[in-house]
């Protein structure tokens, strides 16, 4: 009997049409020409009961999801949709079934980008939904519940790596930190015996050493803390989305700003010891000392880089806290050019 009524209940839907089957796939051209001849389509709903925006929220297709937002009225009647299985949309955004890794390198970038897709559906449904509960098999969940439990694994990933590289890269901090404090004790040309005095003080090249070493162990320490304070944070499935981000975009900034300065006052002493016609064993030394903390700022880039669209929404944040008038004029092509991207 219960499977009669459940093929009862399935054959009183259509199958999956054109619109959706182009949908699950991301096909966003033949979705947009459907849309333009027939926008009626976007109410056509599967066997299972799901709506378009169902189908782009479980299968993360941001394109067409931005497409069908813009249609105002019929979105309204969507959102509102729960399916046979008592999901609303914001439960699609817990199904991991068609979660294919996301467009982002990293665990952690990868639970930030989940988070932030978790934000901008439920932006867009009442708020009494997000209290809903599906009646599907024996659970009866939220969707936020039903998001902590599929993502389960990804946060234990994301926490992993996220220890991982902080250790490593404030063990690289600690090393640039501790050759440049060395350095600002053997400055390079010797000091006088009697006063103490740099030999090298009036070289215009000295000043410039001086002021690279110091902006090297400021900035070498100030990674160090930002890295231990990640390492020592709780690590909850909310702080991916904004403090943990945040904090690793500043201490990757800070890291690849020591080793730039480091390298600068590097140049500045082996100049300072050509000038001098020192020995150039110890040019070498130095150059070849800081090769792997190059090659290892270089490797790193790329994901620095990826970290940096979690700079969009603190250019955001910044932009609501100051007057307009207060902010100069390339910031606020800045923000212009950050609001059109969003």
């Amino acid at each position: 009997m219960k499977a009669t009524k459940k093929a009862k209940k399935a054959s009183s839907y259509p199958p999956a049409t054109s619109l959706l089957i182009a949908t699950s796939t991301g096909i966003v051209e033949i979705v947009n020409e459907i849309l333009r001849v027939y926008p009626q389509a976007v109410e056509h709903v599967s066997d299972m009961g799901q709506n378009i925006l169902h189908v782009v929220i479980k299968h993360r297709k941001l394109e067409i999801f931005k497409r069908v937002k813009k249609m105002h009225l019929p979105t309204s009647r969507l959102v509102r949709r729960i399916d046979d299985n008592g999901y609303t949309i914001l439960h699609h955004v817990g199904v991991m079934m068609y979660y294919t890794g996301g467009t982002l390198p990293g665990p952690a970038l990868q639970l930030q980008e989940e988070l932030r897709w978790f934000e901008r559906v439920r932006k867009i449904i009442p708020p009494h939904y997000a209290m809903h509960k599906s009646q599907y098999g024996q659970r009866s969940e939220t969707a936020e519940e039903l998001f902590r439990r599929t993502h389960e694994k990804l946060l234990k990933e994301a926490q992993e790596w996220l220890k991982r590289t902080s250790e490593s890269c404030s063990a690289v901090a600690v090393l640039i930190a501790t050759v440049a404090f060395a350095a600002a004790y053997t400055v390079p040309g010797g000091s006088n015996q009697d006063t103490g005095v740099p030999i090298l003080l009036t070289d215009p090249f000295f000043l410039v050493f001086t002021i690279m070493d110091v902006l090297s162990l400021a900035s070498s320490l100030t990674s160090v803390v930002m890295f231990l304070s990640i390492l020592t944070s709780p690590f909850e499935l909310q702080d991916f989305r904004h403090s943990l981000p945040r904090k690793l975009i500043l201490a990757f900034t800070f890291l690849f700003f020591s080793v730039a300065v480091t390298m600068l006052a590097f140049a500045a002493t082996i100049i300072l010891i050509i000038h001098l016609k020192k020995r150039w064993t110890t040019s070498i030394i130095y150059a070849v000392a800081f090769l792997p903390v190059t090659m290892f700022a270089l490797l790193q880039f790329p994901l620095y880089m990826a970290f940096m669209d979690t700079m969009k929404s603190t250019l955001k944040v910044i932009k609501k806290a100051l007057p307009w008038y207060t902010v100069p004029r390339c910031l606020k092509a800045i923000f212009s050019k950050t609001r059109k991207t969003l």
